[in-house]
């Protein structure tokens, strides 16, 4: 269950230029705010989850092995593996074209999840290609942003500070769960989004000025049922023809290209 688990953060302060009341810095209208969520749109988690499913196949195989079963192991490649989990093939369907079948399947998905947090394998992510300079250019144009993750609480905190992310962040929001992340139950998305936008409610948050940036399906969900505009990425964990059925307000490739798209709109707008 997730808790009150917001971890408030001082901002970046930035020097002020002349404009109006109503206005940001940069010309911007005011109490703008992206809730962006953390594996896809700014973590890139490719290589962690192909490793463990690799980890996981090879370990399930061995472990029936020694019961003298003889399993027909079909590897997928990282290409054919990513490929599917970005059309949201679920993990049964996968272990069974891996060559598993019966409890062997349920085997390789419990070590699935327990495999995918520990610390080998966490040190295969990456950052996405322009994040830094995204986050940073919203903040810069007076956009609020807060962090609303599945992923544990402390270990999202601690990646923000590696990446020296931590202090673009007005807030951050996760959960006290360590294999949450990989489930993505869009019913916990949805509550944990729901805090987020109430407790900033009083720090000048608008939901006609608000965005939910995400990769998957409980990103998008989470939005439409909160009521803010909702905002698609390809660069994650699901494909463009997946994230249409959920009818997000706009799909981009990246962090990079909303950020660009929303800077310029603000900037029209306000002109």
């Amino acid at each position: 269950m997730v808790g009150s688990l917001a971890t408030m953060i001082n901002t970046v302060t930035f020097k002020p230029k002349s404009r109006s009341r109503n206005q940001n810095q940069g010309g911007l209208p005011s109490k703008m705010t992206v809730f962006c969520d953390f594996d896809g749109p700014i973590i890139d988690v490719g290589d962690r989850y192909y490793s463990t499913y690799k980890l996981a196949l090879t370990e399930t195989v061995a472990y029936y092995h020694e019961q003298n079963i003889f399993i027909p192991c079909r590897l997928q490649n990282q290409k054919t593996f990513w490929e599917m989990k970005k059309a949201r093939v679920p993990d049964v369907e996968i272990a069974q074209l891996s060559g598993l079948e019966g409890e062997q399947i349920q085997f390789f998905r419990n070590r699935v999840v327990e495999i995918v947090n520990q610390p080998e394998q966490l040190h295969q992510d990456k950052m996405q290609a322009g994040v830094g300079w995204a986050l940073t250019y919203l903040r810069v144009n007076g956009i609020k942003l807060v962090l609303v993750t599945l992923r544990e609480q402390e270990q999202a905190t601690r990646i923000l500070q590696q990446l020296d992310l931590f202090h673009l962040f007005a807030a951050i929001y996760g959960t006290q769960q360590e294999s949450a992340a990989y489930q993505n139950q869009p019913q916990q998305k949805t509550q944990l989004l729901a805090q987020a936008i109430a407790e900033q409610l009083p720090f000048g948050c608008d939901c006609d000025r608000t965005w939910m940036v995400g990769d998957t399906e409980a990103d998008l969900i989470a939005a439409q049922a909160a009521g803010v505009k909702s905002i698609a990425l390809t660069c994650g964990i699901r494909n463009q023809q997946v994230l249409e059925q959920f009818s997000p307000t706009e799909i981009f490739s990246d962090l990079l290209s909303f950020t660009l798209s929303l800077v310029h709109q603000t900037e029209l707008v306000a002109a």
